[in-house]
């Protein structure tokens, strides 16, 4: 003997459904909107446990799937499609807004990424001077065309087809050139890697 599932669900034709959806948007019909609520509720509570939710959640995600059909079921248009697709895809929206919501982290003040770096010592000032010094010095070493496409390049963040566009030379060129005076720059500053 097979076993029972439990009570039969109260069915609706397609045509009802779609006459107590309409009715719900249109006069706000509470005695529509209790049949709808007859009809789905235990259909998509059945639906969110399939879908590995636990039964407190399954229950209040269906309680809120049947709050969003009475808000918009004035927007349900039964020209487009019949209302039971209409409510499982706002069962499946809740679902998925529910996840989304389970995915993102609490925000924590204590997570570094939001502590404030800490001033910067004397020390490391120093060594940025000493580092822009040497940079300097090494640029003052290449010729002067190299320099300055460095300079445009890396400090003036210029792209490169702007800096062909503005010394009138082919991209390409402008790229190797620049490869080339940035080896040289690592050379002038013993960074040979």
């Amino acid at each position: 003997m097979p076993k029972s599932k439990g009570p039969a669900l109260p069915e609706m034709t397609a045509e009802e459904m779609t006459l107590c959806l309409v009715r719900t948007g249109r006069s706000r019909d509470v005695a529509s909107f209790e049949r709808l609520f007859v009809h789905f509720g235990p259909r998509i509570r059945s639906f969110m446990l399939k879908r590995a939710l636990d039964g407190q959640l399954a229950e209040e995600l269906m309680q809120e799937t049947m709050m969003m059909v009475w808000r918009k079921a004035a927007l349900f248009d039964p020209q487009r499609g019949n209302a039971s697709a209409w409510v499982f895809t706002l069962a499946r929206n809740v679902m998925i807004d529910n996840l989304r919501k389970a995915k993102r982290p609490e925000f924590d003040p204590t997570d570094p990424a939001f502590v404030p770096d800490a001033p910067e010592t004397p020390d490391i000032n120093y060594e940025q001077d000493e580092t822009a010094v040497r940079i300097r010095q090494a640029l003052a070493t290449l010729p002067e065309e190299q320099a300055e496409l460095l300079r445009m390049s890396f400090f003036e963040d210029i792209s490169h087809s702007m800096i062909a566009e503005k010394t009138n030379l082919p991209l390409g060129t402008v790229k190797s050139r620049i490869r080339a005076a940035f080896s040289r720059l690592k050379a002038a500053l013993g960074e040979d890697r």
